[in-house]
């Protein structure tokens, strides 16, 4: 079993750049499957999720190559074939698969989708919109089967919010019969970068990123390139980094006006951001203020951040209150902080955290992606040699994490040790 070692209280200087956004890759990618030709895809992350998903084309019958972050697909051999376990549960997006070969085999058979436990994660709105096009949705022996005669556009309005839902709507209805009306739509960035994928295949879509989104259905679509935008996420994280433990930070390939909700809060705490085209940097960093943060579907801020962000409130002067109204379970990072010495209790949805608190290296599981996110910035400021076990989690949504923290002058290394040794000490 690997884990991270990081030697904490160096201090973080230079350039690191950011990957292509893996909550695109994870769509785009089962989106090539409704093409009639290749699909390349350029700046894709080198994550896990990114490799299982290469997988999964290849179980159905497509021609895959991915290297130096260029994926190329060629679908046009691809069968309806089932994909009741294996891979599929290994993340969460898994679903997307759904949506795209409801709509170009109008039939799939897809098992429950797995990822990280962030609570209660319905697919009801999934759902309910394919069903609305008109396919039948069963739940047979823990595996989802999707069928349909033919599809046709509908209105559908998505109870919630949901990026995946909206996603996997447009998925199933571009090629679909007439013209489908999603309501109440999410507006994240990485829905108007499938979009701009569908787009350039031929879709007819308009009104990505505003709540509402007119598809009108065509009769084929074919392939294209397609160049994925930067990880809103990963650039946050860096810049929770080099807020925390930095000492003259550049985040480059960077969209700013994604981050906006994040720089926000970090100038609210007293941590200067300086924004330019394509990058941000992020001057050493003298004193922490205390602040509240509520996250809330985009624009507002992101669940995915508040991890990270958790963590530099424990070094803020100060009380901090975090609410997330996204996902229930989001909190499990709070215990393995304690154990480094933060203060922090969950109550509910909320978790207060009592700053200014020095951490000290300790032991530590990553639970799920980004609460393994936050114990990496926690470790850089905590003092000692800290180790981070099930890096896996991480590895999902941060590509080449150790070489690119090690440019900024970071002690991290990715080691192996045996099962034994994590028994004897536990």
């Amino acid at each position: 079993m690997d884990v991270y070692k990081i030697q904490g209280q160096r201090e973080l200087q230079g350039t690191i750049k950011v990957s292509g956004a893996k909550n695109s890759a994870v769509a785009l990618i089962p989106a090539s499957i409704l093409a009639n030709s290749e699909v390349t895809i350029e700046g894709l992350p080198e994550i896990l999720d990114v490799w299982t998903l290469k997988a999964l084309l290849e179980e159905i019958g497509g021609q895959v190559s991915f290297e130096n972050g260029t994926m190329s697909i060629d679908p046009s051999a691809m069968i309806d074939m089932p994909l009741p376990n294996g891979n599929v549960k290994k993340l969460r997006a898994s679903y997307y698969l759904m949506g795209a070969m409801l709509g170009r085999f109008k039939k799939a058979v897809i098992g429950l989708p797995g990822g990280c436990y962030l609570g209660p994660r319905p697919i009801d709105q999934h759902i309910k919109g394919f069903e609305a096009l008109g396919a039948t949705v069963t739940n047979e022996h823990g595996a989802i089967y999707l069928r349909a005669d033919e599809l046709r556009g509908a209105k559908i309005y998505l109870d919630v919010s949901s990026v995946g839902a909206t996603i996997n709507i447009m998925l199933a209805a571009v090629l679909a019969k007439g013209q489908t009306i999603i309501e109440n739509a999410a507006k994240e960035p990485e829905i108007i970068d499938v979009v701009t994928l569908l787009t350039s295949m031929g879709a007819i879509i308009k009104g990505a990123g505003t709540n509402v989104i007119r598809i009108d259905g065509v009769e084929e679509l074919h392939g294209t390139k397609h160049t994925i935008i930067p990880d809103r996420i990963e650039a946050g994280t860096y810049m929770i980094m080099a807020a925390a433990a930095g000492n003259g930070v550049t985040i480059d390939n960077v969209i700013p006006l994604h981050l906006e909700p994040l720089t926000a809060k970090l100038r609210e705490m007293g941590v200067v951001v300086e924004e330019y085209e394509e990058k941000i940097h992020i001057p050493k960093v003298d004193k922490l203020k205390a602040v509240d943060i509520k996250t809330l579907v985009y624009p507002g801020f992101p669940t995915d951040l508040q991890q990270p962000f958790s963590v530099l409130q424990t070094q803020a002067t100060g009380t901090s209150v975090v609410t997330d109204t996204i996902y229930s379970a989001r909190f499990k990072h709070i215990a393995e902080l304690n154990r480094m010495g933060a203060q922090g209790k969950v109550e509910g949805r909320t978790s207060i955290i009592k700053g200014e608190t020095p951490l000290t290296a300790a032991d530590v599981v990553a639970t799920d992606l980004r609460a393994g996110a936050a114990l990496v910035v926690a470790a850089l400021i905590a003092k000692g040699e800290t180790e981070i076990h099930d890096i896996y989690h991480i590895e999902r949504g941060y590509s080449h994490l150790v070489e690119k923290l090690r440019l900024l002058g970071a002690g991290i290394d990715r080691v192996s040790v045996s099962e034994s040794s994590i028994k004897d000490e536990k």
